[in-house]
This record gives structure tokens, C-alpha cells and sequence, in this order.
């Protein structure tokens, strides 16, 4: 058997931020990753202005502003007329260090944590490690793992499951994922096609209402992520294709010609909460915990959030010597923000974005300019789609 103080199983954005943070603070942490490598999958890319903020005093938020693209402004947008509400988020000065977005790679996110944790020396990262079991009594909770080297049991005070949608952990804690899935898929491709240069006034990320359907545009750096939703009737497999992915994307610039594209993959969609966020001496945090549309940016962003909020219970329970009654607050801080704020507004987004019918649209965008053009109301809107209420509930919630 091998020791830890606290094991956490994911090496992803929410596990490597919870790793982070406890090995500044000498505490001995083990990464277990089931996968051979940070992951360069196409998933999150937009970081929220709080996000920004919290990762700033660990040199993260300076690689990323280094790497990354700042986005002033987002909007949402009827095609092709171009009329459209900009939510400014300069609004928030005064609220945030960093009031913008910035668009980087999570695979680039998780890079950078991955090379701040590997300069702390009680922190270890096992890649190609599969956790097999998982049990737990009053004081030590054992880990069973499989890896190359063979299978090991490791033992510690505390376990976070930051292992996605699919948790290992959840599952082996038999804890509930309530909840439903969208039914339709959507096509995440990505190109150096450069739309800013057809579609005047164009955000870094815009959401956009096209005759019959939506897509998304996000810029980063050197290239565009393109969410494309198939006409009704189309299979996820036509959608696939070279000729249909040349279809929807001529839908957004018609005389754009062949449009080169460098990747693609279809998802789905779920809204999910987890019925409990602890089981013992062991918690859940990130997607193994909720999941919700990524309209509007909000899921990796909730995910990091859970892992500032668990570890700073952590770090006073281990090194300040506060009662482990405080470990409490963790599901009571962080479920009802996840449950009625980012599942319910990515639900909201999404819900948004879906609408046909040209009538409600043009009545949901006349709202949404009266918001952009009222300094009162598009400061407490973006407060709120800036996740930035919904931390400052957390923290008043005892």
C-alpha cells in the first residue's frame, strides 16, 4: 500500500486545479488518470471572468492570457441579417480582475496545471491507472488501481472523484445521476476559416439564430470552433461527412467555397446532478458531479469552482486544524448553485437558442437589446452569466 493525504481520481481541468491547490499547501496528494495524457479532445474552451481570477495567484491565468484569446464582448445574433445584442463585459469592472472571457483550450488549460503540479513535490500524477475498487471506513479510505506496473491498493484521508461523466467513483459509491439527455446532437468542428472577416461585427463568441436552426461560432487564436446542429432528418452519420459539414457550414458563409476542416466529433447533451456530493471521506466534484448544456460556457468553469471550494474545506481541516464539520458546506455551497444555476441557465441558453419560430425570436432578441443597452440590467445579467452570483451565493450559504 501506498499513503496520500488526499487521492483524486481524474486528471482533468477540476482534478489537476484540486491538486493544485492542496500541494501549495504541502498537503500529499496522488493523480490518478486512467488515459496515457492530458487529453486533446475538442471540449471546453471559454473561461469566465472569476475563473480567471482564481487561478491568477498560481501563474495559470498568465499562461493562458499568453496562449489564449481575449473576448471583450459576447452575443447573440440572428443570421444572415447580423442584427444582434452584445453583452459587453467591461460592465464588470470593479467586480473582477479580469472582466472578460478568454477563449484557450482546455487541453492547454490542463497542460499548464499539469506543469505548475509537476514543480510541487508531494504531488504525483499516475497516468495509465485505472481505478478497480473503493473502500472506506472512519478513518482511511483504500483506493484499489491497475496500472502497467500492476495492480496496488492506495490508502488516504480523503478521495475526490473528478472523473467525468463516467465516473468510476460515483458508480463504485452507487450515488444517483438524476436527470435527462437532449435529444439532439450537435457537430463540434473546428477551422482556420476566418469568419470574423465575412460577418461584420462579429464577437469572439457569438450565438447565432440561422432560418430553421443555430449554430455557434468561438473564436480561438488561429482558428474558429464551429457547434453545428444537422438539419431534421439528417443521421449523426450524414452529418459526419465531408458533404454535409460543407452544407451547414455554407449555411453561415454561402460563398465561402471548400472550407477546410481540421477536426470534428458529434455529442450529446445531458443535464445531470449527482444526489449526493459525499459519501464519507469521499466527494465528488466537476462532471462526475453535474452536467449541463455548454451553452453559454458554464460546465468546466462550475467544475474548477468545486475544486476551490472543496479544497479550501480541505486545506483548513488538514492544516489549520478546523473541525471536519466543515466538509459539510461543500454539498450545501456547491449543489444548489449547480442544481438552480449553471444546469438551470445552460437549460435556459440552450432552451434559447433552439427557438424556431421567427415571432419569439425577434421578442427574445428585442428583450436581450433592451438588456445590452440598459448599464443596470447588463451588469446584473452578466454578473450572473459570468458565474460571478453564483460563487458569492456559495460562500454566504453557512
Amino acid at each position: 500500500m501506498r499513503q496520500a493525504t488526499v487521492v483524486i481520481v481524474g486528471a482533468g481541468p477540476v482534478g489537476l486545479t484540486a491538486a493544485l491547490l492542496l500541494g501549495h499547501q504541502d498537503i500529499r496528494v496522488t493523480v490518478l488518470e486512467a488515459e496515457s495524457a492530458i487529453s486533446d479532445d475538442l471540449r471546453a474552451s471559454t473561461f469566465h471572468p472569476p475563473t480567471l481570477d482564481m487561478m491568477a495567484p498560481y501563474g495559470i491565468t498568465a499562461r493562458m492570457l499568453e496562449e489564449g484569446l481575449i473576448c471583450p464582448t459576447w452575443q447573440i445574433r440572428m443570421h444572415p441579417t447580423g442584427d444582434r445584442a452584445v453583452f459587453d463585459l467591461s460592465a464588470l469592472a470593479g467586480e473582477t480582475d479580469h472582466p472578460y472571457r478568454l477563449q484557450c483550450e482546455q487541453s492547454k488549460f490542463g497542460q499548464f496545471l499539469l506543469d505548475a503540479v509537476g514543480a510541487l513535490p508531494n504531488v504525483t500524477v499516475r497516468f495509465s491507472t485505472q481505478v478497480t475498487g473503493l473502500r472506506q471506513d472512519g478513518d482511511k479510505v483504500y483506493v484499489n488501481t491497475q496500472s502497467p506496473a500492476g495492480a496496488e491498493v492506495l490508502t488516504a484521508d480523503y478521495c475526490i472523484g473528478a472523473d467525468g461523466a463516467r465516473s468510476t467513483i460515483r458508480r463504485l459509491l452507487d450515488i444517483d445521476m438524476a436527470g435527462d439527455i437532449y435529444p439532439e446532437t450537435t457537430i463540434l468542428a473546428t477551422t482556420r476559416f476566418p469568419f470574423h472577416e465575412h460577418l461584420d461585427d462579429l464577437s469572439n463568441v457569438s450565438y447565432c439564430w440561422k432560418p430553421g436552426g443555430t449554430f455557434s461560432l468561438l473564436r480561438l487564436p488561429d482558428l474558429w470552433r464551429v457547434s453545428l446542429h444537422p438539419r431534421e432528418g439528417v443521421s449523426v452519420e450524414q452529418a459526419m461527412t465531408p458533404e454535409v459539414q460543407q452544407e451547414m457550414l455554407h449555411d453561415i458563409v454561402p460563398e465561402a467555397g471548400d472550407i477546410e476542416v481540421l477536426k470534428t466529433r458529434p455529442y450529446r447533451i445531458h443535464r445531470r446532478l449527482a444526489a449526493a456530493y459525499r459519501q464519507g471521506r469521499v466527494f465528488l466534484a466537476g462532471d462526475a458531479a453535474h452536467l449541463n448544456s455548454p451553452s453559454g460556457g458554464m460546465g468546466m468553469n462550475g467544475g474548477i469552482h468545486d475544486a476551490f471550494n472543496l479544497c479550501e474545506k480541505f486545506i483548513a481541516v488538514l492544516t489549520e486544524g478546523a473541525d471536519v464539520s466543515i466538509l459539510d458546506r461543500y454539498e450545501r455551497q456547491r449543489r444548489p448553485v449547480a442544481e438552480e444555476e449553471i444546469i438551470q441557465q445552460a437549460h435556459r441558453n440552450r432552451s434559447r437558442m433552439r427557438e424556431h419560430d421567427p415571432e419569439r425570436r425577434r421578442a427574445i432578441l428585442d428583450d436581450l437589446q433592451r438588456t445590452t443597452s440598459d448599464p443596470v440590467k447588463l451588469k446584473s445579467y452578466l454578473m450572473k452569466s459570468s458565474m460571478i452570483d453564483g460563487l458569492r451565493r456559495a460562500a454566504a450559504t453557512a
